[in-house]
């Protein structure tokens, strides 16, 4: 007597193309040995493989075999293996059944991009997504672009997306050219729908210009350690620009009255205030690069100015001999005798002066008198000149 185990074999459901197996075992369960002549499958997808017919079993002896599924998409399948033998049962038969997953099925979330306008020079991205809407794994291997100006980041090739998982990745829009552009990106995998096609569309601007007023400034001379401020003024036409940065070739000159990056709409302008702080003296020059992404950059503003020395005048006198003296005046003129005006803003109790406000090239007589405790002021001291250099 032959029996076999398993009795019915349900495969469930396999992707398709897949070949699913399972082992089957005959055993001669009777007192006598029994011949095993053919072992064939019915049924679509389903096949046996097996060593060479004809088995002898002896009593109780067991021998394996295989049984094979390879599904087609989206079937269910039904069959049977039959065994022949010269047994009391002398045909057996081992019931089948399996299914084949629906095939893999590639969809594009949003199914076309469009990047609107964009400037020559600038780029625009969209998020793209594909994903595997079918029962099978799906096999991406192409994503063919066309289109000037287009392309795709963030895609590597191959990849495998199994059934309900998505992939997202950018699509590009970076135009070199003004006018409208239209392309598309085309996927090629195993789904059902082997070629999907993603459309592309941008409309590309020219490019703004980005304007300097003036384009150059001249500080004139400044004294070492102090600054002055100039305004210039950036604009633009055409369409709008975006800018970036801004870089000085000089300490001694700096940008204040604007943060970067700084948009400007067509035809909009802003103020940036230029300053210059002189450390030596000398003639000083530098410029201010703008970037941006205008038509033409940088946009560059040429800066110039003079620094000129700090003069000073050092004076000192004896002390005076009268009894009381609590402190000293000093006075200044322009002419030898006067007139004169005092320029100590608080009564000196030393015996020296530092004048700081004078000018370059200019000639100053200085006189100075004592001042006693009831705030009577002696006469004038005896005048001496100093001559300020130049510059």
């Amino acid at each position: 007597m032959l029996s076999a185990s398993p009795s019915s074999i349900n495969f469930g459901t396999a992707a398709p193309g897949n070949n699913v197996t399972q082992l089957a075992a005959l055993t001669n369960t009777g007192a006598a040995s029994v011949s095993v002549q053919q072992i064939s499958a019915s049924g679509t997808g389903f096949a046996v493989s097996h060593a060479a017919l004809p088995w002898t079993l002896a009593a109780g002896q067991s021998a394996n075999f295989s049984i094979s599924f390879t599904p087609t998409a989206g079937s269910t399948s039904s069959g049977s293996v039959s065994i022949v033998s010269n047994a009391y049962d002398s045909s057996l038969s081992i019931p089948l059944t399996g299914a084949g997953a629906s095939a893999g099925i590639l969809s594009a979330n949003p199914t076309s991009n469009s990047f609107g306008s964009v400037q020559v020079g600038s780029s625009a991205s969209q998020y793209q997504s594909v994903t595997n809407s079918g029962g099978s794994n799906v096999s991406i291997s192409q994503a063919n672009v066309s289109g000037s100006g287009f392309s795709i980041s963030g895609l590597s090739l191959p990849i495998t997306l199994t059934s309900g998982q998505s992939y997202t990745f950018s699509t590009v829009f970076a135009p070199t050219c003004s006018g409208t552009a239209t392309g598309s990106i085309a996927i090629v995998s195993n789904a059902s729908n082997s070629s999907s096609t993603i459309a592309l569309s941008g409309t590309a601007t020219a490019s703004g210009q980005l304007l300097l007023s003036p384009t150059t400034l001249d500080f004139g001379s400044i004294t070492v350690g102090q600054n002055k401020s100039l305004t210039a003024t950036l604009s633009t036409s055409g369409s709008s620009v975006t800018v970036s940065s801004a870089s000085t070739s000089n300490p001694e000159f700096s940008l204040s009255g604007a943060s970067f990056p700084l948009a400007l709409a067509a035809g909009q302008s802003a103020p940036v205030n230029v300053t210059f702080t002189p450390q030596s003296s000398g003639t000083a020059s530098g410029s201010i690069s703008f970037s941006s992404n205008a038509s033409t950059t940088p946009v560059v503003e040429a800066l110039t100015g003079t620094g000129v020395a700090q003069h000073q005048v050092q004076l000192s006198w004896g002390a005076s001999s009268s009894s009381g003296v609590t402190g000293y005046n000093i006075y200044r003129g322009t002419v030898s005798g006067g007139p004169y005006s005092k320029i100590n803003s608080a009564l000196v109790v030393g015996t020296t002066y530092t004048d700081s406000s004078v000018q370059a090239g200019q000639n100053y007589f200085y006189v100075t008198t004592a001042l006693n405790g009831s705030g009577t002021e002696s006469a004038y001291s005896n005048e001496v000149q100093a001559t300020v250099p130049s510059p």
